[in-house]
């Protein structure tokens, strides 16, 4: 999951060397933390959080062929 947003992260920001993903595992779920240069936030949440909103339902959709619960937090 963790390569998946990242590879999604980087192929829409100006600076995809900003990007980075941090994993932690809690209790059957797993947080990834979404870090983008500052510039490229807009990018990334969108209009109205449109994008966010993609970018969550898609890694989750890919957690659940692993049975895993996936949170995504964009920082």
């Amino acid at each position: 999951m963790k390569e998946l947003l990242e590879f999604i992260a980087k192929s829409m920001v100006s600076n995809p060397d900003a990007v980075t993903v941090k994993e932690t595992v809690t209790d059957g779920s797993v947080v990834l933390e979404l870090h983008v240069a500052e510039e490229d936030m807009g990018k990334v949440i969108g209009k109205q959080g449109r994008i966010a909103k993609a970018i969550r339902t898609v890694v989750k959709a890919a957690a659940s062929h692993e049975n895993k619960k996936v949170t995504v937090e964009i920082v």
